[in-house]
């Protein structure tokens, strides 16, 4: 069967067929590309999860820590900061923390048998604060002022700075990942048309020989590396797919560890996968196809 005879069918068999080992290959290439892209998208939402829950709970929290006054044990100093925290308007619940507690938040700068039992260890005090009107820390610090308390109030302001910039870069890390991982597909696309062009010069030559223009040859590698790719696509997205249902099943509500929590939500940003590796091989694919066709003579 001539290649005019394909033209008039519309088959393009002859010069891209169906059967071809190296698709295979393709096909498991891209696939890996997808499911690489895709675990960066979930990592991506779980990241940005975990960035909004730390901040919203540092948020709703200060710690105080109570310097104790002349003549007064530092309990009695850290109950009366207490004290006059709670009655302070927007503040939900005002707790003296024992100093046990304390002494764990130094345990992992120091060391548990680092840290010596004659050690002037500080008297927090843990403040709750309103959700709906939060008291800022000038008014926790004037209601401690007021009651004659010495202390000073850590609002977490530069932990919840450092947690949002460690989150726009986990974001911006994983848009960058996916970009890189989509013209790593495209340059993986671009090769296979290349060989393909050069396989089958001859042939290309007779559908130029019989009417057929550039366009025409370059959608035959367009449409046939943009199916590959979507089937690729879809592979990776499983792949990725069954690794968060595992890790939302098996690692309770909060997926692998609390660092990463996981929502069965996040499963939709995988559904355009095959769609968007489809049209990165397809435009990759015919750019090339182009590309090369207008430069033969």
């Amino acid at each position: 069967m001539s290649a005019a005879d394909d033209i008039g069918r519309g088959r393009p068999a002859s010069l891209l067929p169906r059967r071809d080992g190296r698709s295979v290959s393709l096909v498991f290439v891209v696939g890996v590309l997808s499911f690489l892209a895709c675990l960066a998208a979930l990592a991506a939402l779980a990241g940005d999860r975990a960035a909004s829950g730390w901040t919203a709970q540092l948020t709703g929290e200060a710690t105080v820590t109570v310097r104790p006054a002349p003549g007064q044990t530092p309990s009695a100093s850290a109950a009366a900061a207490a004290e006059a925290l709670s009655g302070a308007p927007g503040v939900s619940e005002a707790t003296a923390l024992e100093p046990e507690r304390a002494r764990a938040l130094l345990e992992p700068w120091f060391g548990r048998d680092n840290i010596g039992a004659d050690w002037p260890i500080p008297q927090l005090v843990g403040v709750t604060l309103d959700p709906a009107a939060p008291a800022t820390t000038r008014t926790l610090q004037q209601a401690l002022d007021a009651a004659g308390v010495n202390a000073t109030v850590d609002d977490h302001g530069r932990w919840r700075d450092d947690i949002r910039r460690a989150g726009l870069i986990s974001r911006a890390a994983a848009l960058i990942g996916c970009g890189l991982i989509a013209w790593a597909a495209g340059a993986v696309i671009a090769f296979a048309t290349k060989s393909n062009l050069a396989a089958r010069r001859e042939i290309v030559e007779v559908l130029h020989l019989s009417g057929a223009h550039d366009g025409f040859v370059a959608r035959l590698f367009q449409a046939r590396f943009a199916a590959l790719a979507g089937v690729a696509g879809l592979c990776g997205a499983l792949g990725a797919g069954a690794l968060a249902v595992a890790a939302r099943a098996f690692g309770g509500a909060e997926g692998f560890t609390p660092v990463l929590p996981i929502a069965w939500i996040d499963l939709l940003i995988l559904a355009p996968a095959p769609l968007v590796t489809a049209l990165v091989a397809a435009w990759s694919a015919r750019v090339t196809a182009m590309s090369i066709l207008k430069a033969a003579p």
